[in-house]
């Protein structure tokens, strides 16, 4: 019998060979990784980052009538933050905020529970499904201009209640207020609360619903118990998507309150037509953050991204 050939000192035995293996197959996993991941990371860097960056900076500069100039200055800030209109204006924003978050949820809920639940036919499902975005297939400005000869002094709504003898005159307050302007953005974002509370609903378990129901519960504790607890996924994400909608409009504040109400889009769109583009970079920095931090207390009640 021959002798095994001894191992020279400090050559590799084979379990090393197949860690110092294993090691070189991961870092080229990892190489390929990054190089998979890097087209993304190079668009959101080129479109989002630098963006966002560009406007930090522009921020701190400093301005006149007629021209904007490279400064580091915190003038624009220190208004931006200790003014009372400041204070109105957000105010006012968050009001058109709760306001349209409500309805919007009552009528994306509604109508996202008798698609799933009520509707059996998936044809039939799909096909109302796409008759909610029936509006989507036109402009915003178009859909929101539509409301102004409806809701005018002499539109089709004062013009139906006076024939109809429920009023003698014609509301005042049907256009041109925070009526109109809150209408119009319910009109305007309510399938972004449709759309995700609908999906949510689709992947609920119906043998829950079935178990619910021959354990004694009634609809509305099956409602609040079962498919509200299974939907709040859902109606966060649709949530995120009004919110921020909702704060960073102008052109319908503009148009359907008349000029008589003011929103934080609108005081930047005006700083912007004034040329005073570092206040306006400010205000967009501090609108930023505000939706931010509105973004992260409604995350705060629920794991969205077990729905993504």
């Amino acid at each position: 019998m021959s002798a095994s050939p001894a191992l020279k000192p400090g050559a590799p035995t084979a379990p090393g060979l197949r860690a110092a293996a294993n090691a070189k197959r991961a870092a080229a996993q990892e190489r390929a990784s990054w190089l998979l991941v890097s087209p993304l990371v190079l668009v959101l860097g080129l479109f989002l980052v630098l963006p966002i960056a560009t406007i930090v900076v522009v921020s701190f500069w400093d301005y006149n009538e007629y021209n904007f100039f490279p400064a580091f200055i915190t003038d624009n800030y220190e208004y931006l933050l200790t003014s009372k209109v400041t204070l109105d204006t957000y105010l006012k924003t968050f009001k058109f905020v709760v306001l349209v978050w409500i309805f919007c949820t009552v009528i994306g809920f509604t109508i996202a529970y008798f698609l799933a639940f009520h509707v059996r036919s998936l044809p039939i499902q799909i096909a109302l499904f796409l008759i909610c975005t029936v509006p989507f297939w036109t402009s915003n400005i178009i859909r929101m201009i539509s409301w102004i000869p409806f809701l005018g002094r002499n539109g089709i709504a004062n013009s139906a209640l006076i024939g109809a003898g429920v009023i003698d005159e014609p509301l005042e307050w049907l256009l041109f207020s925070d009526f109109a302007v809150v209408l119009a953005f319910v009109h305007l974002y309510a399938l972004f609360m449709v759309v995700p509370i609908f999906n949510t609903m689709m992947r609920i378990d119906k043998s829950l619903i079935e178990a619910a129901r021959d354990a004694g519960a009634t609809g509305f504790q099956i409602l609040t118990n079962v498919i509200i607890p299974l939907t709040k996924p859902g109606i966060m994400i649709g949530s995120i998507f009004v919110v921020t909608l909702v704060m960073g409009d102008f052109i319908t504040v503009r148009f359907m309150s008349g000029g008589q109400s003011a929103s934080v889009g609108r005081v930047i769109s005006n700083e912007i037509a004034l040329l005073q583009y570092p206040a306006a970079a400010a205000s967009a920095v501090v609108l930023l953050v505000t939706v931010l931090i509105m973004i992260g207390i409604m995350m705060r009640f629920v794991d969205i991204r077990k729905e993504l």
